[in-house]
């Protein structure tokens, strides 16, 4: 099934490039009704004075200025976000690149504050979360303009063909790559910016990551990330499923079902694979993972 806005051609440029930028990805109506949202949840955040469940607390965090890396699991934390995922627009989306039986691994608002707000070190999501296929991709919903100067994404066209890089640091899973690998070619990275309700696609396995917002304006922008169903999850990574007994986990599974049904034969294929493990002194976050693994930054100079 091809979805709407996404021809022959973008399907090609995906499967060649690792990543694909689709405008006007959702409806007006929607984008404002996400926004208003987000932005409440960012308002209501200055009664918190640590990182909890719903947020991750950027440094500098205050009643009077509140600062965030992340609101985690939006789809969870109010209708919308749940509501949009399941649209018979992104559904198309879905199903286009990924097959009809299509279920979400995370969701994650990520709120990169102005005046600095944290990068994220270049990685792939593969090193996360590992599969038995790796018929995985996110989708990243600007909910603001992105330009160069508030801390877009990046990604390395083709990168999701190549090895997977490695992602420890001092004997720890860092959760980035080192700017000194030599199959890391930061030269040839591009970066991805559009308007809001514009979206970015990236596969699991392409290298990718965004500076820090320099800019006087926030960076806020969705991530529904998701796999064919066919795609199971190997065990060793951080996810919040890994702890649920079985009974839990297959209810969990059926209301993380997009499209399609579950599938209960996985699909195995000769992917690269090396556990997240043993994981970083705190591995609460990908940005607590790179600080206390003591990733090294590529954005540094």
């Amino acid at each position: 099934m091809q979805g709407p806005g996404l021809s022959e051609g973008d399907l090609a440029f995906y499967r060649e490039n690792g990543y694909l930028m689709i405008e006007d990805a959702v409806s007006p109506e929607d984008l404002a009704e996400l926004q208003a949202v987000a932005r409440d949840f960012i308002d209501r955040s200055r009664r918190v004075a640590e990182s909890n469940d719903i947020y991750d607390l950027d440094e500098g965090h205050s009643p009077s200025n509140p600062r965030l890396t992340r609101i985690k699991l939006p789809h969870k934390q109010h209708p919308v976000f749940d509501r949009v995922l399941r649209s018979d627009r992104m559904k198309s989306y879905f199903t286009a690149l990924l097959g009809p039986d299509v279920v979400l691994q995370t969701s994650k608002l990520n709120t990169k504050a102005p005046g600095g707000g944290a990068a994220v070190e270049w990685h792939q999501d593969w090193a996360f979360y590992p599969h038995t296929n790796d018929d995985m991709l996110a989708f990243g919903l600007m909910l603001e303009d992105v330009d160069e100067a508030n801390g877009p994404l990046m990604a390395i066209p083709g990168s999701h063909k190549g090895p997977l890089l490695s992602h420890h640091n001092n004997g720890v899973f860092a959760g980035a790559v080192s700017p000194d690998d030599p199959d890391f070619h930061f030269d040839q990275a591009v970066t991805l910016t559009g308007k809001a309700g514009s979206m970015t696609v990236h596969h699991a396995r392409t290298l990718h990551g965004s500076a820090p917002n320099r800019s006087d304006r926030a960076r806020l922008i969705l991530f529904y990330e998701a796999c064919a169903a066919d795609a199971w999850p190997l065990l060793g990574a951080g996810s919040y499923i890994h702890r649920l007994p079985q009974r839990e986990m297959w209810a969990d599974l059926l209301e993380r079902m997009v499209c399609g049904e579950p599938v209960l034969e996985p699909r195995i294929e000769k992917v690269p694979v090396r556990l997240p493990l043993p994981p970083a002194p705190d591995a609460t976050s990908i940005f607590k993972t790179q600080k206390s693994g003591g990733a090294r930054s590529a954005f540094a100079a």
